[in-house]
């Protein structure tokens, strides 16, 4: 049942007036008009409008171009927050990946071309007139995905709703409707054709928002999807909680996987998102649970740094339990034992001013006064350690 009133921020209200004002309809659509049904914020709110987004230019001093070829100009409130105003659209082409529009719609054609019924909702702010052509607001009552129209076409029109299915399925809670997940099933051959990029962001988007990571998982793969874009997932679902935090999701795509590094290459993660993964799969095991000794975990965290916090955190999320090397870990760093090079009391130029050679000499004696300071990190001492370099030269 659609409430008689929405309550928007005034500056929504304001944006849409004006439109309207130069005889352009306007509507409050998209995720905020669902996530305020559900009792969610209701702050960032897109607005769609008959206007070309030309138009929408002219009619406001700030706006930002967030997508014009699509149709949106980001309007900026008196508040500085943006909102997106998206003109009225129909779809003429689409191919799987991107859609050619037109625009000229009206509001029920923009709506038809929408992924799902909760997201196909629209609402007047000044005539107080709700837009529901299908039945998104029953859906949202029985907690239901479900495809505007013919499942099989939407998913062809851009196979990326298959996994925005998942993403929101997860996020809110929700089933998906049984024909739209079969329609989803039988063509999840067509997310091969979809660039990196949005695949990589939608399951990142899913792993942050979903309330269990273990059915994002789950609905990955039984889609397909995951056989495809995320090859090497472990056996069964390797962590130990449904909500782990923090949610973060290049770390729990390390922990999900067996080859981290490869699998957030085919992603196109960043190089250091990448080099992360690469860090965590070739760090030297931690320290067993019967040998924490200081100089032990000293050892361990100077060759596993920087991913010490990473193979931490993947310990508690996959034993449900506090490392058993934290606390050492923990009074190392309150002391401020050296753990590498830079840490030593003397320097490169150092090691030269008594007669060491530059070039690999001077590495390989560092490298003795490391595993000497390592050892005691009371010998960290310039005198101590020049002297001691003197017998390693």
């Amino acid at each position: 049942m659609l409430p008689t009133r929405l309550a928007l921020p005034a500056e929504v209200v304001e944006i849409a007036e004006r439109l309207e004002r130069a005889g352009f309809e306007t509507w409050c659509v998209g995720g905020a008009i669902r996530d305020a049904l559900l009792g969610g914020s209701r702050e960032d709110v897109d607005l769609a409008t008959a206007a070309t987004p030309e138009q929408v230019q002219a009619l406001f001093p700030k706006t930002i171009p967030v997508g014009l070829k699509f149709g949106t100009v980001g309007v900026l409130d008196r508040k500085r927050h943006l909102h997106e105003v998206t003109t009225f659209r129909r779809d003429v082409r689409t191919d799987g990946r991107h859609a050619v529009v037109e625009y000229g719609a009206s509001i029920d054609e923009d709506l038809a071309r929408r992924d799902f019924t909760i997201n196909a909702i629209a609402y007047h702010p000044m005539r107080y007139e709700w837009r529901d052509p299908f039945a998104g607001a029953e859906d949202l009552g029985r907690r239901v995905v479900r495809a505007v129209g013919e499942a099989h076409a939407r998913f062809r029109e851009d196979y990326l709703r298959i996994l925005r299915a998942i993403r929101f399925a997860s996020r809110l809670d929700f089933d998906i409707d049984p024909v739209t997940w079969d329609a989803a099933r039988e063509e999840a051959a067509g997310l091969g054709r979809l660039s990196a990029e949005r695949v990589r962001d939608e399951w990142f988007r899913s792993l942050e928002t979903g309330r269990s990571v273990r059915r994002v998982v789950d609905l990955w793969r039984e889609v397909g999807a995951a056989a495809g874009w995320i090859p090497g997932l472990r056996a069964g679902y390797p962590i130990a909680t449904d909500d782990p935090a923090p949610r973060d999701p290049v770390l729990l795509t390390i922990a999900l996987v067996t080859d981290s590094a490869g699998v957030l290459e085919r992603l196109k993660a960043s190089s250091a998102e990448i080099q992360r993964g690469r860090r965590i799969d070739q760090a030297l095991l931690p320290p067993a649970p019967g040998d924490v000794c200081p100089e032990t975990v000293r050892r361990w965290l100077s060759a596993a740094e920087p991913a010490a916090d990473d193979l931490a955190t993947l310990h508690r999320w996959r034993t449900g339990a506090a490392p058993p090397w934290s606390d050492t870990v923990a009074q190392i760093r309150s002391r401020g034992d050296p753990l590498t090079r830079g840490d030593l009391a003397v320097t490169g130029d150092d090691l030269k001013a008594i007669g060491i050679p530059a070039g690999p000499a001077i590495g390989r004696v560092l490298g003795g006064l490391l595993d000497w300071v390592l050892e005691d990190p009371a010998r960290n001492r310039r005198d101590q350690l020049l002297e001691r370099a003197a017998s390693l030269r």
